[in-house]
Parts: C-alpha cells; structure tokens; sequence
C-alpha cells in the first residue's frame, strides 16, 4: 500500500475477513483489562497503541539476556545488541520500502524527526525571506518547530487551508506553492480529522519546483502501509508508540543524498569518525545523527512490532479497521445532537465528534465509567479547533485489535452521557 485508505484503493471488503481479530486481541494482555468493574474499550489508540506479546517478550528478553552497549563493543553481548539493534535498522527500511537502511535514523519519535531535520536541514539551508508550506491540520509538532526556525533564520510559515470537509483546500496549496517556498512540511493521517492527505500530488507538485517534502507519518504508518519511494517524499517520521512498538523511539527516514549534506545536530558517541581539540570529522550515515547511547530496546522492540504487523498484513488491517470506522460514522451520526468533526472523503482509524451541551472532557470522564477509553481535548491540533469553532472533540481512534461489539458499546455509552447531562 502506497498511503491510501480503503475507500480510495478500492480493495475489496473481503480482505477484511482474512483477519482474525479474536486471535490478534489474544495476542495483547491488556485488553483483558477491566475498567470499573467493565471490559476495558480501548478507543485511543491514535494517542497510542497496545503491545502485543511478542513486543513485550522482546523488551524483557534484552534486558534478561542481551543488554550490552552497541557498535563499540568486541565482546559477544554487545555484538548481539548491535545484531539486534541494526537488524531492527533493516526491518524499518523494508517496511517503508526505503532505498537503504543507511536513509533509516532512529530517533525518540516523530516530534524529534522533525525537529531534527528543522534544526539540521532547515538551519543549514534557509535564509531570511525564504518560505516553509505546511496545512491547517498539522499536529503540533509540525508546527511548533518550523515557528522556531523560522525565529531563528527570517523564514516565514504559511498555511495552506483546510475546506469545511477537513480537507486540504488544494488550489489554495498550490497557490501558496512558489518560488520562496524552501520546504513542504505536511501530515500524511490528520490525528485530529481523520483526513488522509493525497501526499503523492503532493509531493509531485512540490517536486516540479525542486522543493523537499516530509510527511508526519505517525498516524499513517501504522494504519495506511507506506511506500517512502512511490510517495516521493525526501523525508518521513513516525513514532514506534503508535506501531504497536514501545515509547521513546521512532524513525526519521531521509533521502541518503539530503541526509549526506545535512550536518549533525547533537554531538557526542558514535556520531564522530575522529576527534581532536581543534576539530572533528562526522560518521557515516546513520551514525551521524545518532550521539549517544540509544534506545537500544526500543529499537529492537520496533523491529519485533514491524514483523508483527507486517506478518498479518497491511491490507487485511486498512479494509478491517476502514470498516470500523464507516460503521461507527454512520452509527454515532445517528446520535441527535452529534456532530462529527471532520467528513473529508478520504479517512482512516479517526472520528472525532461533539455532543451538543457536553464538554468533550465530561464525554470522556462518563465513558471511562462504562470502561470506553477515547481522547478528549484539542490532540495537540489547537488550529484545527479553532478552525472549526470546537474547544475540544470526543476521539475515538480505531487499531485492528478493536471490534464492531465495541464501537456498539460506544454508541451505548454515548447513550449513557446524553442520560446524564439531560438531567
């Protein structure tokens, strides 16, 4: 899959039946969970997902029986931690079908991939005057550190705007595409709307003008399957947290010839080929942007969650969890006084709503009583808010582990809240 939901890859809603729910909720402990004496609904998982076992065995097997520091070692833990750690490196690259490991950078996540490529690339190449082109529905952490550049070097952050749908206004886009613009920044999966932007003519436009694009991936990767190479994108981040891996680790993924220019952005260990007083000279690819000690387990819990993910297989869980989400459209839109927040075209794994006369906060604090996990507030997307003249939205966010049976007890306990408030 190159970055599309099911409703616009056209795949048929069969491929949804070649996944055994029942057998990949048995995979996750948590979900046995009970909640105020409820069975645990866990409806969040575009803030994070659950962790399958297979993923924990392999936190805990590293710890038991592997940790050592990697790279510099000649002893055998350490060469197992490297084999780990690198062999990780390679399983990213082939699930986002990267040209080579050497474009992969491990980082703490998708906010530290952008800023990284802010700091390095954009401190390095853009002067006063020169232009940074991102949309109304970025996450926060595709905005807060272009602002920052753009104090730091003159540059100036325009805003392409989002149509009353939630979707990318894109005549304006293109207008706002020119000859000053140095960098496109844009979100593949809004964590807010549910939106999936069309990236591919995105990426096509800004190519036509010899601009670079990242993409935020870090609601796409896990539930869209991504191909860096047929979305033409120069850069890509995603966060392992949201890939069913562990916290504190992501990926940055770069195009060799673009990370090769850009210099380092944090010194220290095993990012340096020498070191003098006077000077020093910078590792290869991707040593030159990883100093220090890593999350050597994380990494390697990554590694275990990109096999996992991809032994059940992309399609099966885009067409299952795009079912999920047109049933619980159609079921909680039926809810009078509901009203969802996002109805572009194109969406995947995200309904955002309100309820009329309820704060999205009381929504959420009444469904954790029946045992529903949901999002309630801004989701680090206050424009978006804004724009649509919301302080907050109830979330529910879908993942393969979650079923038709819990969307149902969602509408119940929507049910549930209306009762409350009504009296």
């Amino acid at each position: 899959m190159s970055g599309t939901s099911v409703a616009a890859s056209g795949l048929p809603a069969a491929i949804a039946a070649r996944l055994d729910v029942a057998r990949v909720r048995a995979e996750f402990p948590i979900l046995a969970t009970r909640v105020h004496g409820k069975p645990l609904v866990y409806l969040d998982n575009a803030a994070t997902t659950q962790k399958p076992q297979p993923v924990i065995d392999a936190l805990s097997r590293y710890y038991r029986a592997e940790n050592a520091n990697i790279h510099r070692g000649v002893h055998y833990l350490s060469q197992l931690a490297t084999d780990g750690y690198e062999g990780a490196r390679e399983k990213v690259a082939r699930f986002l079908n990267a040209a080579s490991a050497r474009e992969i950078v491990f980082v703490r996540g998708a906010t530290e991939g952008i800023n990284l490529v802010a700091q390095s690339y954009g401190r390095s190449v853009l002067r006063p005057g020169d232009e940074i082109l991102i949309t109304g529905m970025e996450h926060h952490s595709n905005i807060v550190p272009w602002q920052l550049l753009a104090e730091q070097t003159g540059t100036v952050l325009r805003v392409a705007p989002l149509t009353d749908a939630g979707e990318l206004h894109l005549a304006a886009f293109d207008r706002l595409l020119g000859p000053r613009t140095r960098l496109v920044s844009v979100v593949h999966l809004s964590n807010a709307l549910g939106t999936v932007n069309p990236v591919r003519r995105i990426t096509a436009a800004a190519r036509g003008l010899g601009i670079p694009v990242l993409v935020d991936g870090a609601q796409s990767a896990p539930h869209l399957g991504v191909d860096v190479q047929a979305l033409d994108c120069d850069f890509f981040v995603f966060s392992g947290h949201k890939l069913f891996g562990p916290t504190g680790i992501g990926v940055l993924y770069g195009r060799e010839a673009l990370l090769d220019r850009m210099p380092p952005w944090q010194g220290g260990g095993d990012m340096i080929s020498s070191v003098t007083f006077e000077r020093s000279t910078w590792a290869a690819l991707p040593a030159k942007f990883e100093a220090g000690t890593p999350h050597i387990a994380g990494a390697i819990g990554l590694g275990v969650a990109v096999d996992w993910l991809s032994a059940i297989g992309l399609e099966a869980v885009v067409a299952h969890e795009d079912d999920l989400l047109r049933y619980a459209t159609a079921e909680v839109g039926r809810i009078p006084g509901a009203t969802l927040i996002g109805t572009a075209r194109d969406r995947a794994s995200i309904l955002s709503f309100a309820l009329d006369g309820v704060h999205a906060h009381d929504v959420g604090q009444v469904l954790d009583l029946e045992g529903i996990a949901i999002r309630a507030g801004h989701h680090c997307a206050q424009p978006v808010m804004q724009r649509y003249g919301v302080a907050a939205t109830a979330r529910a966010s879908f993942a393969l582990y979650n079923t038709r049976a819990e969307v149902d007890a969602l509408v119940a306990g929507l049910a549930k809240v209306k009762q409350v408030f009504a009296q």
